[in-house]
């Protein structure tokens, strides 16, 4: 019986997505740093040489993490700027701040293995490859974000003087923050309760006082 190429292509694309899953469960559980591939074997129900017919080492593996990561994130979070920038309520680009924060929070509770794989990437003094994957990530998360505060800036919703570069800086500081003391706590979903309010805060200090 042949095999065509074809289904060998979704043979392996289906064993890499499983092993990318397996990977950042995990990370939900324990450092990244000791995870093997004789985890993710056994994770995903294959031989350890088996992980090697679908990647060709663990960074590999990794990268691939990173990348679907970045993907998944992103999508999410254009997605929900778009559907309030798509209104007509002059409101609506603080709306999509406020829907960008969430959507990022609410990934994060889903997926609490991808901070721990970022976080444990960005201690390594060295530049990698891996930490360029988080660097284009941020790039990506930058330009949606001073998008959005342009749109904010031009219907005059941001208080004068508003540095964007400084207000899209705080706006990840503040998920950031929120993330950190998830994982230190132990308590991921309280994440999602605590949100709202930060992002209140975030916006009061942004906005003009009409805009609250």
């Amino acid at each position: 019986m042949e095999i065509s190429v074809k289904s060998v292509k979704q043979s392996t694309e289906i064993r890499q997505a499983a092993l990318v899953d397996a990977a950042l469960r995990l990370a939900a559980q324990c450092s990244p740093a000791g995870i093997t591939t004789g985890d993710l074997a056994q994770a995903v129900g294959i031989t350890q040489g088996a992980v090697f017919r679908h990647f060709a080492n663990k960074e590999a593996i990794w990268l691939a993490v990173l990348d679907w990561t970045a993907d998944t994130l992103m999508s999410r979070l254009q997605a929900a700027a778009d559907a309030e920038l798509a209104k007509t309520d002059k409101f609506a680009p603080l709306a999509a701040l406020q829907a960008v924060f969430m959507a990022h929070v609410n990934f994060v509770v889903v997926h609490p293995g991808v901070p721990r794989v970022i976080f444990q990437e960005l201690q390594h003094a060295q530049d990698t490859a891996l930490k360029a994957r988080v660097r284009g990530l941020m790039q990506q998360y930058r330009r949606l974000l001073m998008g959005v505060l342009e749109r904010a800036q031009e219907q005059r919703l941001l208080a004068p003087g508003t540095d964007r570069e400084a207000a899209a800086v705080l706006f990840v500081g503040s998920v950031q923050g929120l993330v950190m003391q998830s994982l230190i706590s132990g308590e991921v979903r309280a994440m999602a309760r605590q949100a709202l309010d930060v992002f209140k805060i975030y916006l009061r200090g942004l906005t003009l006082k009409e805009a609250l």
